[in-house]
């Protein structure tokens, strides 16, 4: 049953009857829950014109009123307000809880869509700068998938561009790849922590050192023109550094249907060059080929320091670069030919990417070209996703004590720490996996919170809480349900993991198959199933806001009613044993909503804290 869409059907009904535009139609949810549970403000609009009161307008509305799933009254000076019958929201807990998916219906026009996020950098070490991609792309991926859209996920690797040469010819000086070069020479071994070092190190002396750079642009060239032994030692560098970035972004929850990279879509480099130049829409420019993309007039502003200051421009948006004057791909020939080969595979609705909002100028001029050639079709979407960037408490971007930029290992280790610490301080010990668990829903509950493009401060002691709008204490609320269903004695073997998954002893025991178990008697269960309708439409604003804000805010409010619930209500010691199964199955009840709202926002919900 859906209150929201049954109101609006009666609603929309009312409407013709009085030759209103159903159209108009406003329902929201109440901004006053102590007093109803929906509102309709149509009556303002409707009564401009009609030339009448929003009162009488609102008095008509209410009279061709049919439905009898809520108390309906008027709220000067025009609100028309449903307040949900008890009887009705019963209803819709109890057959949420016999539906593997809460009866959270989903999308009416599913599609398919490829998710690009995560983008970690081949012999690049992973850092902060690195976290908010696969913790935003993973859950807005989730929540793509729970609502019904087929979703492919993709690191798409950068492992093709200058740092796989200034890599391979720092390894070549330092020795370490000798005998891929004389046969009568031995390799040295490279490991992760070698790379950590090549990779700053090249980046460093390319600057001051031009005979070094002009040699790792060569290798790069003969990267990408598969070469030996310059291939083979590209790709022990790349199998190198992915078990590693699997190994990070493990940590986080975050998995991919793909492991691709921009060396993924090279095959197809050749081709999509030609198409533009077959078109006519490319000029040579200093010995590369490009494509202009600015439009007439167009000018790129300048983000300003000042809000009192004049406004500036850079120049007109920059060209897209097809091929560099020696012949090599670039970063645009990479994610365009990526966008080619992608349709190719998958010929998806929506192809989105989720990565720092500092490269939408990057994006953008892709996303107009491949339209220009006819790459992407009129009809697909390319979503554009930017996030900002992770402050310390003085503003700025978080970094160490040094000044260096903080690596990715570290932020886990970090949280992860103050995890166990806040752990031991209530007495628990031996707690890695635990912590852990806690410090990315921590990590991930702080970031998702915020609006994605946006940046926000990484304040540690506040996002471990076990109180407050945090991960952790929407993981303790479980763990509390937990607790309270073992002690119920109802469970065999204290399973209660399995029974939630459908097992046979709580159906038993509590009496689940009569499917009217949970029965609203007071204003804490109300507050509670109608926090539970709010959770579930939060997903649908979340998915077109491209945000989980939305599900964050009100999966806080669910567990904050269950809190209130838990407080005032006797539990176990309730004597009426169906009041009390009662009590237990929306206990029950809450620990599902909870899990599969954190299986969204890809963190975990322990069973002891």
């Amino acid at each position: 049953m859906n209150i929201k869409k049954l109101l609006q059907d009666s609603l929309e009904k009312s409407f013709e009857k009085l030759g209103y535009d159903k159209n108009d139609v406003t329902l929201t949810f109440s901004n006053r829950p102590e007093e109803s549970d929906y509102q309709c403000n149509s009556a303002f609009a409707l009564a401009k014109k009609q030339k009448l009161s929003p009162e009488a307008v609102a008095n008509l509305i209410m009279e061709n009123l049919e439905q009898d799933v809520a108390e309906v009254s008027f709220a000067k000076p025009g609100f028309i307000n449903f307040k949900v019958k008890d009887e009705v929201l019963s209803k819709v807990l109890n057959d949420a809880m016999n539906d593997e998916r809460l009866n959270l219906e989903k999308l009416e026009n599913p599609i398919k869509v490829v998710m690009d996020y995560g983008g970690a950098n081949v012999a690049k070490e992973l850092h902060i700068g690195h976290l908010r991609s696969p913790v935003i792309g993973e859950s807005l991926a989730r929540l793509h998938k729970i609502l019904g859209n087929e979703v492919i996920t993709d690191t798409h690797l950068g492992d093709w561009g200058l740092q796989m040469g200034l890599t391979i010819a720092q390894l070549q000086d330092d020795g370490f790849v000798d005998g891929y070069f004389d046969s009568t020479k031995e390799n040295k071994e490279i490991t992760l922590d070698t790379l950590n070092e090549a990779y700053p190190k090249a980046s460093k002396r390319k600057n001051d050192d031009l005979e070094f750079r002009k040699r790792a642009e060569d290798y790069t060239k003969f990267v990408q023109d598969h070469k030996e032994p310059y291939w083979s030692i590209y790709e022990s560098i790349r199998s190198i550094s992915i078990e590693k970035i699997k190994e990070n972004y493990g940590k986080l929850n975050c998995f991919f249907d793909l492991w691709y990279g921009e060396s993924t879509s090279a095959d197809y480099v050749d081709t999509v060059v030609k198409m533009f130049v077959d078109k006519g829409l490319t000029r040579e420019h200093e010995g590369a080929i490009v494509v202009d993309v600015a439009r007439e007039g167009e000018n790129i502003p300048i983000p300003k320091k000042n809000p009192d200051d004049p406004q500036m421009y850079k120049n007109p948006m920059p060209p897209v670069f097809l091929k560099k004057s020696n012949g090599a791909d670039v970063y645009d020939t990479t994610d365009i030919a990526t966008i080619y080969q992608r349709n190719i595979d998958f010929n998806p609705d929506r192809m989105m990417y989720v990565v720092d909002k500092r490269q939408n100028t990057h994006f953008e001029h892709c996303f107009r070209a491949v339209k220009m050639a006819g790459i992407s079709s009129e009809s697909q979407e390319l979503q554009f996703v930017g996030n900002g960037t992770i402050n310390g408490s003085d503003g700025k971007p978080f970094k160490t004590r040094s000044g260096d930029t903080i690596k990715l290992e570290d932020i886990i280790g970090l949280i992860t720490n103050a995890a166990e610490q806040k752990l031991k301080s209530n007495g628990i010990e031996d707690t890695k996996d635990l912590a852990l668990k806690i410090g990315v829903s921590a990590m991930k509950f702080g970031d998702l919170s915020n609006d994605p493009s946006k940046d926000y401060i990484f304040d540690i002691d506040k996002f471990v809480s076990f109180e407050g709008k945090t991960g952790p204490y929407i993981q303790y609320t479980g763990a509390r349900i937990y607790s309270l269903l073992r002690k119920s004695g109802l469970f065999e073997n204290d399973e209660i993991f399995k029974t939630i998954n459908g097992k046979e002893s709580l159906i038993t025991n509590l009496g689940i198959e009569n499917k009217n178990l949970i029965k609203i008697t007071d204003k804490n269960q109300r507050s509670l199933a109608i926090n539970f309708l709010r959770l579930q439409d939060s997903y649908f604003v979340g998915y077109k806001a491209t945000s989980l804000s939305p599900v964050c805010n009100y999966l806080y409010e669910f567990a904050s009613s269950f809190s209130k619930f838990y407080n005032d209500t006797k539990i176990l010691s309730e004597q009426n044993e169906e009041v009390r199964n009662s009590y237990l199955a929306m206990c029950l009840f809450v620990l599902k909503v909870i899990k599969q709202a954190s299986s969204v926002l890809a963190f975990d919900i322990p069973e002891k804290m």
